[in-house]
């Protein structure tokens, strides 16, 4: 890392670190920045304020920015080992789920992926690369919702979308969410994308989030659901444990994979 001088660019550092690395220490970017440690302590007081980074004891990791939409072709390259983790641990809570709602984005879709292909399955989606995916699956019938198709992450919303969810019931949803705070429970920054994701809840019998450990601590506009209103949160060891306790006293288990 390069010499920080003046505040605004240390901390522009940190945060930088912080976004390369999954997470930051207090001691090591004393070293690297030329400064006390309480020095960077108080940088990290102002990230966290700002909301672009969650402190830990003895460090912080990175806060998505919850207001800004990244493309479907974007997410294909970011962080995809550890999404794949987070998919397959989300699969095998299946159980006897016989039908499935998968959310729009690209962890989702992995979680489609990782599904049993050797027991009839029914998957819901408003996800057309998701639909595509899994059409040629044996044993699995593929619903996707009609619906305007937005460009950016090539799934369907309105209320085409919303009428054809209201008239399930299903099993088991897989739900993403640009940003899972405590204090504000699942949000995004479309009103459209809410909607779908909040009927997915209303007509699911067993909820389960996926998701990166940077959307904690994010908030953006649209608040669709509680955290507890999932049976379980699946995440990553980025993620630290303490955290992932507090967010399990709302209700659900949290997995870190």
């Amino acid at each position: 890392m390069r010499w920080a001088v003046g505040a605004e660019e240390r901390q522009r550092e940190i945060v930088g670190a912080a976004r390369r690395r999954g997470s930051v220490d207090v001691a090591d970017l004393a070293v690297e920045l030329g400064v006390a440690k309480e020095t960077v302590r108080r940088d990290l007081r102002v990230l966290e304020s700002h909301g672009l980074l969650r402190r830990t004891h003895g460090g912080a990791y990175p806060v998505e920015s919850a207001g800004f939409e990244t493309s479907l072709a974007f997410r294909t390259t970011m962080h995809v080992p550890e999404k794949r983790r987070i998919a397959a641990a989300a699969a095998e809570l299946l159980g006897e789920a016989e039908t499935v709602f998968v959310d729009e984005g690209f962890t989702p879709q992995l979680v489609a992926e990782a599904l049993p292909r050797d027991r009839p399955l029914t998957v819901v989606t408003a996800s057309l690369t998701t639909a595509g995916v899994l059409a040629e699956a044996e044993n699995t019938t593929v619903l996707l919702l009609g619906g305007r198709v937005r460009g950016r992450t090539l799934a369907t919303v309105d209320h085409w979308t919303t009428r054809m969810l209201a008239g399930f019931v299903i099993d088991l949803a897989y739900v993403g969410a640009n940003g899972i705070s405590r204090e504000h429970g699942l949000t995004t920054p479309d009103p459209a994308v809410s909607e779908v994701k909040a009927q997915a809840i209303r007509a699911s019998r067993r909820r389960v989030f996926t998701g990166l450990h940077t959307k904690f601590g994010a908030v953006s506009f649209c608040r669709f659901a509680e955290v507890g209103d999932f049976e379980a949160v699946v995440t990553t060891t980025g993620l630290p444990a303490s955290e992932a306790q507090r967010y399990s006293l709302r209700g659900p288990q949290v997995i870190r994979v």
